[in-house]
């Protein structure tokens, strides 16, 4: 497989070009392809496949809609229920959101999509940041796959990419291939697949070029792990032995064919790290040859980054491209821009998109969608996505901000996900509310010197009047006159008008600051990956409902200590 990035840049020029037209011309394709499914005929489209009838006659939905006709597929059912071609595969979502994995079908035209993503980005990448020919060391784990009633093979979005072999032989052709073996990827165990990542990293040093994961989450707590067993990492350097905390069998095997006894690198790698300063530029002291970091750094994953550019120093940070476990949006083609302030220009042909602008109609209806080429400059949307894989007019939950078009393709800033509210009365604050909130309040925390490793939230209705509640972990201890603080600053910065209006009356209560045991969030990751799900898919919640009982009972039972907010006294 050759890969000429001249190539894919200008089969992208020219398909943002004609954005409208090659939307109109994706329809159509999907239609003929999928018009005669149990689906799609209950809405009277009669072999249409123009965008007017397919809007007019098929409703917005929600993936609670579409449940029932997955399900039947996951159980086996034959007959053409969402798509023409059968589905072989199916996606589960990370379902930190809800508290359980969504499923998701997943067939060759979303891994084509996927390919066709990683291409274009790591093209326009290369062009600004060129790299030889070397490794990637990429924190990705697998998760297992499992069998659906029905016997299709059913697993986490990245997992099935992964798995994939076209993955590898793409990878192949971009010169990063994955320093470590299959055997560590797909390994059972998370905590020793994570040590023989950072194992693997260290003896292909000179050549990694590109450090990678998903999440920004993952690389972050690779590295905070890596503080922890440096000192063993370098004895299995120098010795050529590796650590008896591998006990996987295949992943112990695997990795003593990669291990040498090397006592100079060995050296070299404790004299570097002993040098650092509070570990900062952690990243380029091990791997002198690395030209950036990559993976999705949006969204949920902001709160990391501070920590991220602590380990990376000068090093730049690349945010990966814009995509769910229901399919792909966008790609990062202006890799110059910091993680803050990421645009991702749509791919007009591997779906069809509409946008449901969020300026509420004075009638209190909701507004009609309009379509990819009516999208204007500076206005929010949430996006809906009809793709190859048996979605239609599919709100994603998502909410975009135009930012700019490339040709004639909008270029989207991803702002927060719609549903995730802290709401109690008619206050109404998203994720990125409490992000800024939790920001301005662990600025209080520098003096301490710690700072905040994760957070989440919680509605606390059960008392009266309802309060927010908000878990705090921190890397060291801080008095309690500066967590009161932080508690009465959290409280101050929430601005959402109906809070601060529903504080000053008392029917919303004082925020609650709760800080947590070190190794909560650590025990939340692993409660997740015990219910099949991938590390590499894995995102703190940020809100936690209460259908997410169990993860509750995590949070609460490591409580150390509880302030209550004094801010509207």
């Amino acid at each position: 497989m050759k890969f000429d990035p001249e190539e894919v840049i200008e089969e992208f020029e020219a398909l943002t070009k004609e954005a409208g037209k090659v939307q109109e011309e994706t329809l159509k394709k999907i239609l003929k392809e999928n018009g005669g499914t149990v689906y799609l005929q209950q809405w009277g489209l009669n072999g249409r496949t123009d965008a007017e009838s397919f809007t007019a006659r098929v409703p917005l939905v929600t993936h609670k809609d579409l449940e029932p006709y997955i399900q039947r597929i996951a159980d086996g059912d034959l007959s053409p229920v969402l798509t023409g071609k059968p589905i072989t595969t199916i996606s589960l979502s990370s379902g930190t959101t809800q508290g359980r994995p969504k499923f998701v079908p997943f067939n060759d035209e979303l891994m084509e999509s996927t390919l066709q993503i990683y291409k274009t980005s790591f093209a326009f990448r290369n062009k600004e940041f060129p790299i030889g020919n070397g490794k990637a060391l990429q924190f990705i784990y697998s998760s297992k796959q499992f069998k659906t009633k029905g016997g299709l093979a059913a697993g986490t979005a990245t997992t099935n990419v992964y798995r994939n072999a076209q993955f590898k032989k793409t990878m192949k052709a971009m010169q990063t291939p994955c320093c470590s073996p299959d055997e560590v990827i797909f390994g059972p165990d998370f905590h020793q697949s994570l040590y023989c990542h950072l194992l693997c990293g260290l003896i292909f040093r000179d050549e990694v070029q590109v450090i990678s994961s998903t999440f920004a989450h993952s690389i972050v707590q690779a590295f905070r792990t890596f503080e922890q067993v440096w000192e063993e990492l370098v004895v299995d350097i120098r010795e050529g032995v590796l650590s008896s905390r591998i006990t996987v069998p295949s992943t112990r095997s695997a990795m003593s064919k990669l291990l040498k006894p090397d006592p100079e690198q060995a050296d070299t790698i404790f004299r570097k790290c002993s040098g650092l300063s509070n570990w900062y530029g952690l990243i380029p002291a091990l791997f002198p040859n690395a030209k950036y970091i990559y993976g999705i750094m949006t969204g949920s994953m902001e709160p990391y980054l501070k920590k991220l550019r602590h380990y990376a120093a000068e090093l730049p940070l690349q945010s990966a491209d814009y995509g769910s476990s229901e399919g792909w949006i966008g790609a990062n083609v202006n890799p110059k821009l910091p993680p803050e302030l990421v645009t991702y220009a749509v791919l007009p042909n591997i779906g069809y998109f509409e946008f449901i602008p969020l300026r509420g109609n004075l009638d209190g209806l909701e507004p009609t969608p309009v379509g990819l080429a009516e999208v204007k400059l500076g206005e929010e949307y949430e996006i809906v996505v009809t793709n190859f894989a048996g979605l239609y007019r599919y709100r994603l939950g998502d909410v975009v901000k135009i930012k700019g078009f490339h040709n004639a393709t909008p270029e989207l800033q991803f702002i927060c996900r719609r549903n995730l509210l802290l709401s109690i009365n008619i206050d109404k604050n998203t994720e990125k509310d409490l992000q800024l909130a939790v920001e301005a309040a662990a600025k209080l925390l520098v003096d301490e010197k710690s700072e905040v490793v994760d957070f989440t939230s919680h509605v606390n209705v059960a008392a009266d009047p309802g309060h927010y509640v908000v878990f705090w972990e921190l890397s060291g201890e801080a008095s309690d006159e500066t967590l009161q603080e932080c508690c009465n600053c959290l409280d101050k910065s929430f601005v959402d008008a109906g809070y601060l209006g529903s504080r000053k009356a008392n029917a919303i209560g004082a925020l609650e600051l709760r800080v947590v045991k070190r190794g909560t969030f650590h025990k939340i990751l692993d409660h997740f990956v015990g219910l099949g799900g991938a590390v590499s898919q894995f995102k703190t919640p940020r809100c936690v409902g209460p259908n997410n009982s169990t993860l509750l009972q995590i949070l609460c039972n490591d409580v150390v200590k509880s302030y209550f907010s004094t801010a509207f006294c």
